[in-house]
């Protein structure tokens, strides 16, 4: 049975991955929904300090703590940043990169770097009356979603070489949500032969508007 590392993304928290949990426990499968602090089930914690790096600490930890010697790492939207920056201490023990619609930054890049004037606009203006702490973006809306720290957006990942040695990576473009900052990412991995791309007839939220093609992604990766 394969190991899975399953990431959720920005201003979210782990019940984006329910049923995807579910159906791979259900296949036996050992799965760990990451709980990154100040988000989701961890919303008590939330507070300014909280970084990229912050929520990379709790990915090693939890997948140290879970046993696993080797595993799958998935990443929804935000989540692409926490786990390109997880490969970067963790890659030899990373059996495939999945980014779930989600970012891929290069060394050095941060979402600040991968984002557009108007999302910079929203990360800044936003926060000013709870400085530190920004709100969704205007139109993604959930009645679990919560602040989420302006850390995270403006650290950027630094590659150590360490990610060099993951031998699989696997990116999903949703190509029903518009207008979406993914097309880059996705135009870059198309025909580069050391990555797999997969398109999804969905909105952002690949594993839920999808969850059957998500799900044997996944499985073929076992």
């Amino acid at each position: 049975m394969t190991n899975f590392v399953l990431v959720h993304g920005a201003w979210g928290g782990g019940w984006a991955y329910d049923r995807l949990f579910a159906d791979l426990r259900a296949r036996g499968h050992e799965v760990v929904v990451a709980a990154l602090t100040g988000l989701g089930t961890r919303a008590a914690e939330l507070n300014p300090a909280i970084s990229l790096s912050t929520h990379i600490d709790d990915v090693c930890a939890q997948a140290e703590a879970a046993g696993f010697d080797r595993f799958v790492l998935v990443g929804h939207s935000y989540g692409g940043m926490v786990i390109t920056g997880t490969a970067t201490r963790l890659g030899a023990r990373i059996d495939a990169l999945i980014y779930l619609d989600a970012f891929l930054p290069e060394d050095g890049q941060s979402i600040w770097d991968l984002t557009e004037a108007w999302e910079h606009e929203h990360y800044i203006g936003s926060q000013k009356d709870m400085p530190g702490l920004v709100p969704p973006l205007p139109g993604i809306e959930h009645p679990l979603l919560g602040r989420h720290p302006l850390l995270t957006f403006l650290e950027p990942v630094r590659f150590t070489g360490e990610e060099a040695r993951v031998k699989r990576r696997c990116y999903v473009f949703a190509t029903g949500w518009q207008p979406t900052p993914f097309t880059r990412f996705a135009e870059h991995v198309q025909g580069n032969p050391a990555w797999e791309y997969h398109e999804a007839a969905a909105g952002h939220d690949v594993m839920g508007d999808q969850p059957e093609q998500t799900l044997a992604l996944l499985l073929s990766c076992c």
